[in-house]
């Protein structure tokens, strides 16, 4: 038999309905607005990322004209040279010395302290220096405000009197720029070519070639940033786990006696680093 409600119990039931259509459609109005919310945020860091990749490209564009970059002789001071004449040394140091006259970039940005160089990468940049590590981690080549930031120098190093170990930091960016294509680095392809293992250096006052000794990636940590040791035992020590690191396949004669110098970028979100670590080999005094 069929049952019939109450005027107060057809009341009641459209109440309770009506509650719960009110609960369902407000979870439905606020997973809206997170929606929302996440695909504005992200179409702000999107856009944000561009624009700042494009001031990167803009600023290495101007630097690009308005620098005199060439290749200078061979002629140079050999530095630490080992006794084994058939090692790669003698190789690399018949390389010309790569010369970039810093006189506009300093009247630019007065924290110039170099120009780097990498073969087969994107690597040509002006390097700066500023009295920490944090600066120019957000603020690019013309000091202005960048997420992208710039390629700079451990504030504990001297350009001018290398230390023991001398660092060079910047961001590994998806697009290449700046230390991105480090990560070119660790291929296979990169690799086999012999030429590629040198780091062209113009300071103010010299010329330096770089050959690589060390490409590896790793957690992040501080021991591969020393920058001085204490005695010739901690830094054979250093030495020996930076070689044991290495993933290229190269055997770089590489003693207590060497300066070296280490380009640090981060690999991912995760605190990850690619490392590529060279020793110097040769030298150059500016005429200038």
């Amino acid at each position: 038999m069929k049952k019939y409600l109450t005027i107060e119990e057809y009341y009641k039931t459209q109440t309770i309905d009506n509650r719960k259509n009110k609960k369902r459609n407000v979870l439905i109005c606020l997973l809206v607005i997170l929606c929302l919310s996440i695909i504005i945020f992200s179409l702000y860091t999107i856009l944000d990322w561009y624009y700042d990749n494009s001031k990167i490209r803009q600023i290495s564009t101007e630097i690009d004209k308005n620098i005199n970059i060439k290749n200078n002789s061979k002629i140079g001071k050999l530095v630490n040279p080992p006794y084994n004449k058939n090692s790669n040394y003698y190789y690399y140091s018949t390389i010309p010395f790569y010369e970039v006259n810093l006189s506009i970039l300093l009247s630019k940005n007065s924290d110039t302290v170099g120009f780097i160089r990498i073969r087969n990468t994107n690597v040509n940049y002006p390097v700066v220096q500023a009295d920490d590590n944090n600066y120019y981690l957000n603020h690019s080549f013309d000091k202005t405000q960048n997420k992208a930031g710039w390629i700079f120098m451990d504030y504990r190093n001297d350009i001018n009197s290398l230390n023991d170990n001398t660092i060079i930091y910047g961001h590994g960016r998806l697009d290449k720029t700046l230390f991105g294509s480090l990560k070119d680095t660790l291929s296979s392809s990169w690799q086999k070519n012999k030429d590629n293992y040198v780091v062209f250096l113009s300071t103010p006052k010299e010329n330096m070639i770089f050959q690589i000794f060390s490409i590896y990636t790793i957690k992040k940590e501080g021991y591969y940033i020393t920058t001085n040791f204490s005695n010739n035992t901690k830094k054979q020590k250093w030495i020996q786990t930076m070689k044991e690191r290495n993933v290229a396949p190269i055997d770089t004669e590489v003693n207590v006696n060497d300066k070296f110098l280490t380009l640090s970028t981060c690999l991912n979100n995760q605190g990850g680093r690619i490392v590529v670590q060279a020793k110097l080999i040769k030298i150059q005094k500016k005429s200038n």
